[in-house]
């Protein structure tokens, strides 16, 4: 009895030896610290095209208006047209009665010059006119222009013939397309800018005169280039750079930023499509930082 139990304590205390001496000689393992990592959001550079435009505001007039006049004087005796009533040339708008006492006269009538619309009538029956009184304003809305001035420095960049783009907050999802039509050869001293003339082609006759505009001037447009979001940008002028990540790391790139359009630009030297550079998270950013990085969709 006494012997047995002897046989088990021993068991026991060599087991814990051997385990403790199979411990002897090794060195405890200790995890290596976790490296921070800085979160940014970052986006791949693209290929795309860009343009570089101008905008100012105008209004529309259609390219042939005439504001008819009376060849008589007299008063109107009768309205021919209403406003939005086509007319064609030669047709009348109105009729005068001549107001010569003693003579008998048949009624003379307004004609109109062009083809046209009625854009307004502004005399009444029984209104006096004479050969100076405009009784009517006959509008040709198929082909409408708008006027603006752009600053003397575009003038070498701007050439008859060139496209342009019109937009009304009337439309806001079309797009109506244009051409510089003239250029004025002489600049107004008052705001030092030239007149441009934009010809607009109107078959739907949506554009209405006098209805207020933006007209976008294309001056130059580039295909197929890298670019990135003004967001990516750092510094100024010259001294731009911008933060491109490489397995986890961020390092200072510098480039050369061209055309500008709406948030991107066009990044002329420095990077290619598919790198991925930071665009927000740059305030604490150092050129070999690590970096956790979420891809902009």
């Amino acid at each position: 009895m006494g012997s047995g139990r002897t046989w088990v304590l021993g068991a026991v205390f060599c087991s814990s030896v051997l385990l403790g001496c199979q411990g002897c000689g090794k060195k405890q393992e200790t995890a290596a610290p976790e490296v921070f990592r800085l979160p940014v959001l970052a986006m791949k550079v693209v290929a795309g095209d860009i343009e570089d435009v101008i905008e100012y505001a105008g209004s529309i007039k259609a390219e042939k208006e005439a504001t008819v006049y009376p060849r008589v004087s007299g008063k109107i005796i009768e309205k021919s047209r209403r406003e939005g009533d086509r007319v064609a040339k030669g047709e009348a708008i109105a009729y005068v009665d001549r107001d010569e006492v003693g003579l008998k006269f048949e009624k003379s009538p307004v004609d109109s010059p062009i083809d046209g619309v009625v854009g307004g009538v502004y005399v009444d029956v029984g209104s006096s006119v004479t050969p100076q009184t405009p009784v009517a304003l006959v509008v040709c809305g198929e082909q409408v222009k708008v006027n603006v001035y752009v600053p003397e420095k575009y003038l070498p960049r701007i050439r008859p013939g060139r496209p342009a783009r019109v937009f009304s907050d009337v439309y806001p999802n079309r797009e109506f397309e244009g051409r510089i039509a003239r250029v004025s050869p002489v600049l107004n001293q008052d705001n030092r800018a030239f007149m441009v003339e934009i010809s607009v082609d109107n078959a739907s006759r949506e554009l209405k005169s006098g209805m207020f505009v933006r007209a976008h001037i294309p001056l130059e447009r580039k295909q197929g280039v890298p670019l990135i979001l003004k967001e990516a940008v750092q510094g100024r002028d010259e001294d731009t750079y911008v933060f491109v990540v490489d397995n986890g790391t961020a390092r200072v790139r510098k480039v050369r930023l061209g055309l500008r359009s709406g948030a991107y630009y066009e990044a002329a030297e420095g990077l290619s499509p598919g790198e991925s550079v930071v665009i927000m998270g740059q305030q604490r950013l150092r050129d070999g930082m690590a970096v956790s990085v979420e891809e902009k969709k």
